[in-house]
């Protein structure tokens, strides 16, 4: 009876074991989140979760800024690829017409370069520099929004830690030097958890401002040397250079003009001196000879 006793104890314990570990587990859950998300103050409740969604709209944002600055989008192949074929085909006009209509990075650039083609290539030169700057500018600005949300974030927690830290003071006064250990946590809870989320707001938005913004300086820098290139052949010859290939020219066809006499001789034939012939003395005379 007695054994029969202890067993049926152990299976009620046994049974009773994952709701009483279930119990603790949504305790704790409900306390974290209490913890987290819900101090003992309503204004610190309004400051946490204006922080959350400021913290989801961070993460939203800079998700949106990795899928727009990707390399495929900033210096597209396939227009790198266009358009030095159609320059290398003498297409130029086709190939202004198609980076006009090209929305990228490198397409602006490469059509600001093209189209100052009639003015000279120091003038398609500044084009690239001009527009090169112009669109990192426009691609820059968007991502202060996150240095912004980085730099603003931990300010709203510094309010919560202010108010925070003014409510348990001002608890300790009204409680003249000795008041319930209670009632100042529930002042610094709010510090703390404010504190907390204006970190958690910041750290990553700071960090994703400063990865985007590299990126986008290494793609337009690199958009900006693939503009240079497919412009090189515009590149006019050095006068020096020009010079010495014109004193080359001007020996090569002096050389040429000495060796046509040269070649003239050679090419005539050999003459020959056609004399009568000659009669010996013992022969008789002919006809033609005078008499003695």
């Amino acid at each position: 009876m007695k054994h029969k006793s202890s067993v049926a104890v152990f299976l009620l314990a046994w049974l009773g074991l994952p709701s009483l570990a279930l119990a603790q587990e949504q305790a704790q859950t409900v306390s974290l989140f209490r913890m987290f998300l819900l101090p003992d103050d309503p204004v610190g409740v309004l400051i946490t979760w204006m922080l959350v969604m400021l913290s989801a709209l961070s993460i939203g944002y800079t998700g949106s800024l990795v899928l727009r600055y990707q390399r495929k989008k900033l210096l597209p192949e396939e227009t790198h690829k266009q358009v030095v074929r159609m320059l290398d085909g003498r297409r130029f006009r086709e190939a202004i017409d198609f980076v006009a209509k090209d929305t990228s990075y490198l397409g602006k650039v490469i059509h600001a370069a093209l189209k100052e083609a009639g003015h000279g290539f120091g003038a398609m030169e500044r084009g690239i520099e001009e527009a090169g700057d112009s669109e990192t500018t426009k691609a820059l600005r968007p991502i202060e929004y996150l240095n912004v949300l980085g730099n603003i974030a931990p300010m709203i927690g510094l309010f919560g830690t202010v108010y925070g830290m003014i409510r348990a003071f001002d608890q300790l006064q009204a409680s003249g030097g000795k008041p319930d250990p209670a009632q100042l946590a529930g002042g610094i809870s709010t510090a703390m958890i404010t504190t907390f989320w204006g970190l958690i707001v910041a750290i990553p938005a700071l960090a994703s401002y400063a990865l985007i913004r590299n990126k986008i300086d290494a793609l337009t820098s690199e958009g900006m040397l693939i503009a240079e290139q497919i412009i090189a052949p515009f590149k006019p010859v050095p006068a020096q250079a020009r010079q010495q290939q014109q004193q080359a020219n001007q020996q090569q066809q002096a050389n040429n003009q000495q060796a046509q006499p040269n070649d003239q001789q050679q090419s005539q034939p050999p003459t020959t001196n056609h004399q009568p012939p000659t009669t010996d003395s013992g022969s008789e005379p002919s006809a033609s000879d005078p008499k003695p």
